[in-house]
């Protein structure tokens, strides 16, 4: 069953943008909805960071509308579990632009990729929980944009702390790595040869889907003298992998990539997550920063608490509002609502702020990525906190 968010405007703003009220089509009290597509996993293989995310955007087209909508007008939020099936995504995709859809949200690298093409044939702003470095390349994927750090960025930046950490010898890292497009992007895309030309000696390991323990990987990894561990997995496969090095007795630094760093982690492995290392583009809301804030304002106003909320809902929630402020921009302006004047209002955003949850955002015609830093978080005391500054990402050699 397709589901909808809908409620009725009320006179306000978003995301700092002053909403004038814009005279609209025929809908719901005579102003018309702006309807934007979703794909959640909220069944399949990565349902653990997938159901959070899925709230998160959910969560900010509610506040929206509660504030007023954009520009006056409601978000029609359609969205449907397509648990984590590419052609049901492909599927989907077509069922919402036919519905008349602006702006598409996605989920998956697989299915990301899939879509590609058609978004630029169907002019449809596009931005997905997927990563994937060639994304964020205008040339290929003039409509897909990227509102964190790549994979492939994430990667260089836990490589580049490891090489400038570790000391003389050659540091040993293992990229223990989910069985998909999703698990392969950091290396595919650059990170191998980033680990070369910084002198890290890496290999790689797959971690098998519906596996329930990672012995035999860890038994090999122990044999290669490796002393990090990186994850690009989600939460629960990183954790099992975590408490197997623990029952092995191994002296590792972990590091996750964005999809294991998070509070679930933390709550599945128990205490052998103390000291895990997280590249974490979007801050968890447990710290303390204007973009928290207003979602635990929002939380409050509706009876929650942040209790079991990951950083997975920060990132939905800010990756949604990054194209609401292009939307209201387009609509402020008196413009016709296209995905092409939408693709046109996000390339000039120019270090847009993100109340302090990640980097400021800029676009242009020439550069989808939109965010190329982060600050790398460490589990302690049961939390994950900051460890560093805003990192950015290095420059390829």
């Amino acid at each position: 069953m397709i589901r909808r968010q809908h409620t009725r405007p009320i006179h306000l703003l978003t995301v700092g943008l002053l909403a004038a009220t814009v005279a609209c089509g025929d809908s719901e009290g005579g102003v018309e909805s702006i309807k934007v597509g979703a794909i959640f996993d909220l069944t399949g293989p990565t349902a653990d960071v997938g159901t959070d995310y899925a709230d998160g955007m959910r969560g900010y087209a509610d506040w929206v509308n509660m504030q007023g909508g954009i520009a006056g007008r409601p978000i029609d939020l359609i969205y449907q579990d397509y648990a984590y099936q590419i052609d049901r995504a492909e599927q989907l995709y077509s069922q919402f632009v036919s519905e008349g859809v602006v702006v598409f949200m996605g989920w998956g690298t697989g299915d990301t990729e899939a879509l590609r093409l058609r978004v630029i044939e169907d002019e449809i702003p596009f931005s997905s929980a997927s990563l994937s470095h060639v994304l964020g390349d205008p040339a290929d994927a003039p409509y897909n944009f990227l509102v964190a750090p790549t994979y492939t960025d994430q990667f260089r930046i836990a490589l580049d702390w490891i090489a400038a950490n570790h000391g003389e010898e050659t540091p040993v890292v293992a990229l223990m790595h989910n069985a998909s497009p999703f698990g392969l992007s950091p290396s595919r895309h650059g990170g191998v040869e980033y680990a070369e030309a910084v002198g890290v000696d890496l290999t790689l390991y797959e971690m098998p889907r519906a596996a329930v323990d990672y012995t035999a990987e860890l038994s090999r990894i122990r044999q290669t003298g490796a002393q990090y561990v990186v994850f690009q997995n989600t939460s629960g496969p990183a954790a099992v992998a975590v408490q197997n090095a623990s029952s092995l007795g191994l002296d590792l630094t972990f590091i996750c990539l964005n999809w294991c760093a998070n509070r679930q982690l933390v709550d599945l492995a128990g205490e052998v997550a103390e000291g895990v290392m997280g590249t974490i583009p979007y801050a968890p809301l447990n710290v303390d920063v204007p973009g928290t804030r207003v979602i635990r304002d929002y939380l409050t106003g509706k009876g929650e608490t942040i209790e079991g909320k990951t950083n997975a809902y920060t990132q939905a929630w800010w990756t949604f509002a990054v194209f609401a402020e292009a939307i209201g921009q387009v609509l402020v302006a008196g413009q016709e609502l296209t995905g092409a004047n939408i693709k046109s209002a996000l390339e000039t955003f120019t270090d847009l702020d993100m109340g302090g949850v990640t980097v400021p955002i800029s676009f242009t015609p020439d550069d989808h990525l939109g965010a190329k830093g982060l600050r790398l978080f460490r589990v302690e005391d049961g939390e994950w906190v900051p460890f560093t500054e805003f990192i950015q990402a290095p420059m390829v050699p």
